[in-house]
């Protein structure tokens, strides 16, 4: 008996070194007994300059054992052709669109990526982004260590237009790394997110598919959809930051950060975080009515003291 209790603990404690591997006690239910599986999935909008090497730092990780989903959200250049150009001549890569080539949103690009995933983890990677060769096998050398872990984000690189990247640098990444190194890992983290997105882009998250089975997708400011699924992950799921520069962040003036919003409705995103998570998606729905109210009220009137000036419907008045 004990001659075969050795050999069933052999096989349990059996990695791969990345490839075809699954932790023992891993509790995942959509690992299978003797692997992981990874796919990469990408949301394309009109980075028809960028995806080529986005995909290229994909092909040349250290581990080659993954796929990668790319959606094309109704690009108007030609994106679509550049991919296809590509995954013809690379099984692993597989380009999805919406019905009708429509433009739906980056949520729902998202949502039609994961639905098409096989793997039991998934990478988010930004279509104007590149990882480092060694992203995928450090990542996994988190999950052999932390079998528990749900999200790993690391830290990164900044590389593009250089007075965005200053900008970027003193308005977030100093507070990020100020904050981020004040945890001990794996950590859940809670109402952190009601004060700052501490997962600083999509391109630096991988996680198990089986934490986006429960979330909520509406968001009430769309441009931050990840602010809103990381802060609802965080409640029930134990993240782990890797300290390591494995993601470039391309900063630019199309950067979809860029088309964020202020720090005035940041304010109000996080009063829809706190009473959803607390309340339900009645309070999402109600924040963002409210939220919707005051765009319409701002399209109707504005004012300016400074340049003594009313807006009424488009029309400036001086008063």
């Amino acid at each position: 008996m004990r001659f075969f209790k050795d050999i069933i603990e052999k096989i349990n404690n059996k990695q791969h070194d990345g490839k075809n591997f699954c932790p023992k006690n891993y509790s995942d239910k959509n690992c299978s007994s003797d692997k992981i599986t990874i796919s990469f999935i990408t949301a394309s909008y009109n980075y028809e300059n960028f995806i080529q090497e986005t995909i290229k730092s994909v092909q040349s990780q250290s581990v080659q054992d993954w796929e990668m989903i790319i959606v094309d959200d109704g690009s108007k250049d030609n994106s679509v052709e550049v991919i296809k150009s590509i995954a013809k001549n690379d099984s692993r890569i597989k380009l999805y669109q919406h019905e009708g080539g429509k433009n739906r949103g980056l949520a729902k690009t998202l949502q039609l990526g994961l639905s098409k995933a096989s793997g039991n983890w998934i990478v988010f990677l930004e279509s104007d982004d590149t990882i480092e060769p060694n992203y995928l096998r450090e990542k996994i050398e988190v999950i052999k260590k932390y079998p528990e872990v749900s999200l790993i984000f690391n830290d990164l690189n900044l590389f593009g237009e250089e007075t965005a990247i200053k900008n970027m640098e003193d308005e977030y990444i100093n507070k990020f790394h100020s904050i981020i190194k004040n945890f001990n890992y794996p950590v859940k983290f809670g109402n952190e997110f009601l004060h700052l997105n501490i997962v600083p882009t999509f391109s630096v998250v991988m996680l198990k598919k089986s934490a986006l089975q429960n979330v909520n997708w509406f968001c009430a400011i769309p441009s931050l959809i990840d602010y809103h699924l990381w802060s609802q992950i965080a409640y029930d799921n134990e993240f782990y930051y890797l300290d390591k520069k494995l993601t470039n962040w391309r900063i630019h003036k199309d950067s979809y950060i860029n088309n964020k919003l202020d720090e005035r409705k940041f304010a109000y995103f996080r009063q829809v975080q706190l009473k959803s998570n607390l309340n339900g998606n009645k309070w999402l729905l109600f924040y963002h009515i409210k939220f919707r109210l005051l765009v319409l009220k701002r399209k109707i009137i504005r004012w300016s003291y400074k340049n003594k000036e009313l807006e009424l419907f488009g029309k400036k008045f001086k008063y």
